[in-house]
């Protein structure tokens, strides 16, 4: 009882440091925050001190990211996490998204500790749910950003002919490569043109726009998309550069259209499934009845 009073004691100790650090009588602002607003690029600096939320997601930050990357791999999670961070295009870093997991699956243990405590359980049942519940809450958290990462790629390749076709008409009438991938950009509002997007602020910050775009192939990680770019990259060298973007975009749409017939025809073979077992169960009913009534006249 000592013990339990002690560890509720000192929690909330820290639970009130935190929470009192965040209030402005008792925050220190540094100097680095206070000139930072002034600085060429500079930004507001949210004042902290040493015992704060802020610093104590600095000093768990590179913890959680080594952690979090290894029980990625062991899970067969092989896919970098900033590149699926930016792929759906989250206002999360890899070190944020990281914390979180980290802190979900402690909240997680937590609560499972608690729950142990107050129904009383065996210590056996509460050590194994501790140890599933930090597990299941680090798992979720991944399958849902792996679930966001391949419907935003499955959206990329459903509408990348038309978004190919339309910057096709536009360099057939005589704009530029820049100009269209802006027109598009600006003007739709898919995930093919949120990605656009981004490539024309790429280019705007000083980029090419033959890197941007290959920064945006690496992304998407979509054979398609690396196609379409390795012919957007002949800008300067080919001489109809809208009629092989128009053949691109056919291709595309075939290949989107044979996915298509695929998956209807997995979903037809599923429907008769259960129409098999229906059918099915039925029938060895009736074929059991005579034999059941057989072996009773032989008996």
């Amino acid at each position: 009882m000592i013990r339990l009073i002690a560890g509720a004691a000192l929690l909330l100790f820290v639970g009130t440091t935190l929470v009192l650090s965040e209030l402005r009588p008792f925050r220190h602002q540094t100097l680095a925050a206070r000139v930072s607003p002034y600085l060429p690029g500079g930004r507001t600096h949210s004042s902290q001190g040493l015992l704060s939320l802020e610093s104590f997601g600095q000093l768990l930050g590179p913890l959680s990211e080594v952690v979090g990357a290894s029980a990625a791999k062991i899970f067969g999670v092989n896919e970098e996490l900033p590149r699926r961070l930016r792929r759906v295009h989250s206002p999360m870093d890899e070190t944020e998204f990281r914390l979180r997991q980290v802190g979900w699956a402690a909240g997680s243990a937590a609560v499972v500790v608690l729950l142990g405590v107050a129904l009383s359980l065996p210590v056996a049942i509460v050590a194994m749910f501790t140890a599933i519940a930090p597990l299941l809450a680090f798992l979720i958290l991944e399958q849902q950003l792996a679930a966001a990462s391949d419907q935003w790629k499955a959206r990329t390749f459903q509408e990348l002919p038309m978004v190919s076709e339309q910057i096709a008409m536009l360099l057939g009438s005589g704009y530029s490569l820049g100009a269209a991938l802006k027109r598009v950009s600006e003007r739709g509002t898919g995930a093919v043109a949120r990605d656009l997007a981004v490539v024309m602020s790429r280019v705007q910050q000083g980029t090419t726009e033959q890197k941007a775009l290959e920064e945006w192939s690496d992304t998407v990680d979509l054979e398609a998309v690396s196609r379409l770019v390795a012919i957007l990259s002949l800008n300067k060298e080919a001489g109809d550069l809208g009629s092989m973007v128009a053949a691109e975009a056919r291709n595309v749409r075939t290949e989107s259209h044979r996915e298509l017939l695929e998956a209807i025809e997995k979903k037809n073979q599923q429907v008769w499934i259960p129409v098999t077992l229906a059918a099915l169960i039925p029938g060895v009913i009736l074929m059991m009845i005579p034999f059941i009534s057989a072996l009773a006249a032989f008996g």
